[in-house]
C-alpha cells in the first residue's frame, strides 16, 4: 500500500517513542487512567478530531468525518497492572498507586498497552494528514481497565454507540512475544471467553483439637478444587476447549483455629457458548453440592464478577484485512496462529454494536532473541504479556504497530457499506 499517508512517517515515529516512553515510565491501574487519557485527548485535538474524555470512566473517543462512508472504529486500551517492572530499561516504572482493595502496590504497562495506546495516535495522526486517501468516519477508542474486563461494558453502559457513530467494522490489534515486525493472525474465535467468580463458603468455626464440633470450610474448599479440576475432563466434549483455575484459595488466620469461611477465586476460558453454560452451570452445581454435603450452615455465595466473551475475528473481514497486510508488507512477516485462552473484551464493542470485528497480532520481541530460545529450546522462557521482564523493543514494534492499524483502517475506509456487513 503506498501513497502520501506515509509522509513523514519516519519523523512522526520518533515523536512516538518518546510519548510511549513516557507513558511506560507513567503507568495508571485501571479506572486510574486520568493522566494518560488527559495526553491522548490533548494529542487528538490538534489533529482534528472531535474529542470527549470521561467515558465509561476515563475513556476518550475521537471522531473524524471525512465524507461519505462507511464507520470505522479503532480501538487501544490505556490501563497497567500491579506488577513490579524488571525490564532494567532506562525509562522502566518506579510508580506505585493505591489499587481498589485499598492496598499500595507496584504499576507496570506489563501487557504493553503503552504501545497500543502509542500505535493508535500514530495511526490516528497519518490518516488526519491525509484526507485525500479516503472518505468515511474514522472512530478512535482508547479505552480503560480493560485489565479488569470491565472497560469495553463501561463505555458501551455509557451511550459509546448512542452518543458517537456505530461502526460499520470495529479493528483492534495486540502486541505479544512474537518477533519484532511480524504480524500473527487467526479467524474465527481466536481468544477465549474469561469469566471470573468470587466465592464464599460458610462453615463453623472451632478450635482445631475439636472438629467435631465444627464445619470445615477448609475442607470443604479443598472438595470443591478437587471436584472442578473434573469439569473440563468429564463434562467437556474433547472436541471443545476450557480452562478452569482455582488462583486464590484464602482461609483462617492460625493453625490451631478452625474459620467461619473460606474464599474462593475461580477464572474460566471457553470458546463457545454451549460450553461455556455447561462450565458455569458445572461450577456453581459442585459448589451448591459441596456445601449441602459438608452440612455448612448457610448456602454459599457466588458472585461472576467479570465476563468477557469469546473474542471472534469475523471470518471474512479477516481475510480481507489480511490481504492488505500481505501486499503491504509480504508475506513473509505474516504467520498463521491458533486460539489462545487469553481474553480480550474488544469482543463487547463488536456485538454491541453489532459490526464484524477483526483482531489480530504484532510482535514485540527482539528477534535475534526469539530465534536463538527457539534454537535452543527455551522459547517458554521468553517474557510474556503480564512477566515484570515483558516490554517491547521500541522498533519495529512501534512502526509496525502504526502500519498495521493504517493499512487496516484504509482497508476499509471508502468501501461501500453493505460489503461490510
Amino acid at each position: 500500500m503506498t501513497g502520501t499517508v506515509w509522509t513523514g512517517l519516519d519523523q512522526l515515529v520518533s515523536e512516538l517513542a518518546d510519548f510511549y516512553r513516557d507513558l511506560h515510565e507513567h503507568p495508571e491501574l485501571s479506572l486510574q487512567e486520568q493522566r494518560t487519557a488527559g495526553l491522548v485527548a490533548n494529542a487528538l485535538r490538534p489533529l482534528g478530531f472531535d474529542v470527549t474524555e470521561q467515558v465509561g470512566g476515563t475513556g476518550v473517543v475521537g471522531v473524524l468525518r471525512n465524507g461519505d462512508g462507511p464507520v470505522v472504529l479503532v480501538r487501544a486500551d490505556l490501563d497497567a497492572l500491579p506488577v513490579e517492572e524488571e525490564t532494567g530499561l532506562t525509562y522502566a516504572s518506579t510508580a506505585r498507586a493505591t489499587d481498589a482493595d485499598g492496598q499500595e502496590v507496584p504499576v507496570m504497562h506489563a501487557c504493553g498497552h503503552d504501545m497500543h495506546t502509542t500505535c493508535l495516535l500514530g495511526a490516528a495522526t497519518l490518516l488526519s494528514r491525509d484526507p485525500g486517501s479516503w472518505s468515511g468516519t474514522l472512530v478512535v477508542v482508547f479505552q480503560p481497565a480493560e485489565e479488569l474486563g470491565r472497560g469495553a461494558r463501561d463505555m458501551v453502559d455509557d451511550g459509546l454507540f448512542r452518543r458517537f457513530p456505530t461502526p460499520d467494522i470495529v479493528l483492534g490489534q495486540h502486541v505479544g512475544p512474537l518477533p519484532a515486525g511480524t504480524i500473527g493472525h487467526a479467524s474465527g474465535s481466536i481468544m477465549a471467553a474469561g469469566d471470573s467468580a468470587k466465592v464464599v463458603l460458610h462453615g463453623r468455626g472451632g478450635h482445631g483439637s475439636r472438629p467435631e464440633a465444627t464445619v470445615d470450610p477448609v475442607l470443604m474448599a479443598a472438595h470443591v478444587v478437587t471436584r472442578l479440576q473434573g469439569i473440563v475432563g468429564r463434562e467437556v466434549p474433547p472436541s471443545e476447549s476450557a480452562v478452569v483455575t482455582v488462583g486464590r484459595l484464602q482461609a483462617g488466620t492460625k493453625d490451631n483455629i478452625i474459620p467461619d469461611t473460606a474464599e474462593l477465586g475461580i477464572n474460566v476460558r471457553t470458546y463457545s457458548a454451549r460450553t461455556r453454560t455447561l462450565v458455569h452451570e458445572a461450577i456453581e452445581r459442585i459448589i451448591r453440592s459441596e456445601a449441602t454435603a459438608s452440612a455448612a450452615p448457610r448456602p454459599p455465595e457466588l458472585e461472576w464478577t467479570i465476563a468477557v466473551p469469546p473474542l471472534i475475528s469475523d471470518p471474512n473481514a479477516t481475510e480481507t484485512t489480511v490481504a492488505a497486510f500481505a501486499e503491504h508488507f509480504g508475506e513473509q512477516r505474516l504467520f498463521p496462529l491458533p486460539p489462545l485462552a487469553a481474553s480480550e473484551d474488544i469482543g463487547v464493542l463488536g456485538e454491541a454494536a453489532g459490526a464484524p470485528m477483526v483482531f489480530w497480532f504484532w510482535g514485540g520481541l527482539d528477534a535475534d532473541m526469539v530465534t536463538a530460545a527457539l534454537r535452543d529450546g527455551r522459547f517458554d522462557q521468553l517474557p510474556t504479556n503480564h512477566s515484570p521482564r515483558f516490554a517491547p523493543v521500541l522498533e519495529p514494534t512501534l512502526t509496525t504497530g502504526v502500519e498495521t492499524l493504517v493499512v487496516a483502517a484504509l482497508t476499509w475506509l471508502g468501501k461501500p457499506v453493505e460489503t461490510l456487513g
